[in-house]
C-alpha cells in the first residue's frame, strides 16, 4: 500500500490525524484546506514539518487530481466545488474514518444515529474501561480514529461514533458491534431528503457478517427497518415497555434497567442511580450496556460504570444555579430532535435559547414540547427570522440581534426564580462560532461572569 499519493481535504482534527497516519505508512501527502486562519496555518506548518505538502486558503486542483486517493474530512459536503471539479471528481475518495480503519488493528463498536451518539459512545467506552479493557472512544466524538490507528500498541476495542457524513464514504469499515440510537430528520441542509440521510446511516451494515451484534432502538420504526436483512444478531433496547417475546436486549421495568439474554432477565441498576438525566439517557445507557456486554464486559463492571458515568460537556450540562435560575448548556443539540429531547427533560419553566445556522426542519415541530415546558423562546443568529416566523404565532418569542452576550443577557432578563435557562439551539453553530463546543464554552463563560458580577 505504501507509495500512494494521498490527498487530504480539510486540516481540522481528523484531517491532521489522517495526514500523520499516511506519512507514518510511507505515503506522500498533499493536504489542502480552502479556509484560512491562524489555527489552520499552524496545522499546515506542522504537517509540512513531517514531510507533507500542505496549503490553506484554496485548493490546487491539479495537485489534488494527481493524487491516488483523497481522504475527505466530514465537514466537506459532497457538492463542495472542489469535489465536483471534473479533475478531482475522478480521484477515488474515502472518509477519514475509512482510511483509519484500513490501518487499525483492533475490533470496533460503531455507534450511529441522529441523537445520543456521543453519550452512548462515551458511556460504552467507560463501561469497557470499568471492565479493565483498553477501549478509547473515537470518531466524531473528538479523538480522530486515525489517532488510534497511529498507536504502537493497539487497544482491546475502539468505540467509534460515526456520523452520516463519515459513513457516506466508507468501503471496508466493518464494526463487530453496531449501535443505532434513533433516527430523525437532520442535516437537510446537506441531504436532499430524509431517505438519503438514512441511507448513509444504513452503511453501518454494509459489511455485516453473521458474527456481528447489532444493538438497535426497538421503539423507533425507522431504526427497526434500517438494517434490512443484514446478517448478525439483533439486540433491542426500549424504555416504553418490556421487550417482545423472543427478543433479546434491554428495557426499563419498574424503575430498573434490565437486560435479557437467553438465560433470562438481569437487573443492572435502578434508573435513579444513573447520573445522566432523562428517559433518553436511560435508552443511551441500555444501548451502551448491551454493546459493552456483547464485547465481553461482565455485569458487575457494567453496573459500576453505569453508576459512575457523569455525562458529557455540552449535553444537558448544568452550568450554575444563581438567583433561583438553573442555567443548562446543551450546545450539542444541533437539530430539532435533540432539542425536543432536552425540553422533555426539563422539570422547571424554561427560557429556551434557539438559533444558529438553520438546518432545514421547521421549528413548529417543537411546539408540543414548547407548549408544555417553555416560558419563552429567545431567537438569535442566522435562523432567527425563520424561528420567529414559525413560532411567534404560537408562543412568546424574543428576537435578539447582536453578539451572543446580548442573547444570554436577554435570557437572564426573562428568567424568573424557579426557572431554567436552556441553551439547546436546534441549529448548527457555524454562523457565529467555529463549532458547538465553542458556543457552549462561551455560554458557560458568560453565565458565570453574569453570576460573579451580580455578587459584586
Amino acid at each position: 500500500m505504501s507509495g500512494r499519493r494521498i490527498g487530504i481535504l480539510g486540516l481540522g482534527r481528523s484531517g491532521r490525524a489522517a495526514a500523520r497516519l499516511a506519512l507514518a505508512q510511507g505515503d506522500p501527502v498533499f493536504a489542502s484546506d480552502a479556509s484560512d486562519s491562524a489555527e489552520l496555518r499552524d496545522a499546515a506548518d506542522q504537517i509540512r514539518a513531517l514531510g507533507a505538502e500542505s496549503e490553506v486558503g484554496g485548493h490546487s486542483m491539479d495537485k489534488l487530481a494527481s493524487c491516488d486517493l483523497l481522504v475527505i474530512s466530514p465537514g466537506i459536503p459532497p457538492d463542495a466545488p472542489v469535489l465536483v471539479d471534473a479533475r478531482v471528481a475522478a480521484v477515488p475518495r474515502i472518509s477519514e474514518l475509512e482510511f483509519a480503519y484500513q490501518h487499525l488493528d483492533a475490533p470496533v463498536i460503531g455507534v450511529t444515529g441522529t441523537n445520543g451518539k456521543s453519550t452512548t459512545t462515551a458511556l460504552a467506552a467507560h463501561l469497557l474501561q470499568a471492565a479493565e479493557y483498553d477501549a478509547p472512544a473515537a470518531g466524531n466524538i473528538g479523538l480522530a480514529l486515525s489517532e488510534v490507528a497511529l498507536r504502537e500498541d493497539p487497544p482491546d476495542w475502539v468505540v467509534v461514533e460515526a456520523s452520516s457524513f463519515q459513513l457516506a464514504d466508507i468501503d471496508t469499515f466493518a464494526p463487530r458491534i453496531g449501535v443505532v440510537t434513533n433516527l430523525a430528520p437532520d442535516h437537510l441542509d446537506r441531504y436532499d431528503s430524509v431517505e438519503s440521510y438514512y441511507a448513509d446511516k444504513a452503511k453501518l451494515f454494509r459489511n455485516a457478517t453473521p458474527s456481528c451484534v447489532w444493538v438497535l432502538n426497538g421503539e423507533d420504526e425507522a431504526v427497526r427497518r434500517l438494517p434490512g436483512d443484514a446478517p448478525g444478531q439483533r439486540r433491542w433496547f426500549r424504555t416504553d415497555r418490556p421487550l417482545d417475546e423472543g427478543e433479546l436486549g434491554g428495557f426499563v421495568d419498574a424503575g430498573r434497567l434490565v437486560v435479557r439474554e437467553k438465560e433470562g432477565d438481569e437487573t443492572l441498576v435502578e434508573t435513579g442511580e444513573l447520573r445522566i438525566l432523562g428517559r433518553h439517557n436511560q435508552a443511551n445507557a441500555l444501548a451502551a450496556a448491551l454493546a459493552a456486554l456483547a464485547a465481553g464486559a461482565d455485569s458487575p463492571a457494567v453496573r459500576s460504570g453505569l453508576r459512575t458515568f457523569g455525562g458529557l460537556e455540552h449535553r444537558l450540562e448544568t452550568v450554575i444555579e444563581h438567583a433561583g435560575v438553573l442555567w443548562i448548556n446543551d450546545s450539542k443539540a444541533t437539530n430539532i430532535g435533540s432539542t425536543r429531547v432536552a425540553l422533555r427533560s426539563m422539570t422547571r419553566p424554561t427560557v429556551l435559547l434557539l438559533g444558529g445556522k438553520h438546518k432545514g426542519e421547521p421549528y413548529t415541530h417543537l411546539l408540543p414540547e414548547l407548549t408544555q415546558h417553555a416560558r419563552r423562546v429567545v431567537a438569535y443568529g442566522a435562523a432567527a427570522d425563520t424561528i420567529v416566523a414559525d413560532l411567534a404565532p404560537h408562543i412568546g418569542v424574543d428576537r435578539v440581534e447582536g453578539p451572543f452576550e446580548a442573547v444570554v443577557s436577554q435570557a437572564g432578563a426573562l428568567a424568573q426564580a424557579g426557572d431554567a435557562v436552556l441553551l439547546s439551539p436546534a441549529c448548527s453553530s457555524f454562523d457565529m462560532f467555529r463549532n458547538y463546543e465553542e458556543r457552549g464554552r462561551q455560554f458557560k463563560e458568560l453565565v458565570r461572569r453574569r453570576a460573579a458580577e451580580s455578587h459584586g
